[in-house]
């Protein structure tokens, strides 16, 4: 039951930052085909934002990790 909670932790908490991440490139994308001056900006902003939403994905890893150490 472990191995499946370990594959549902990390499965699971992937999907909301990828989508999240996929969604946060494209409009900043958008945003700096639109205003150009404010590339610099728009790459920092995103660059934090990406790294917070990976966090969630880096800690459904370390719950899977947690998951399987019961189990070995």
């Amino acid at each position: 039951m472990e191995a499946i909670a370990a594959a549902l932790a990390i499965g699971l908490s992937t999907i909301g930052p990828g989508i999240g991440q996929g969604i946060a490139a494209g409009k900043a994308l958008e945003g700096m085909a639109r205003q150009p001056e404010m590339v610099g900006d728009l790459r920092t902003n995103m660059l934090i934002a990406l790294a917070m939403m990976e966090a969630m994905a880096i800690y459904g890893l370390v719950i899977a990790f947690m998951l399987y150490g019961k189990i070995a």
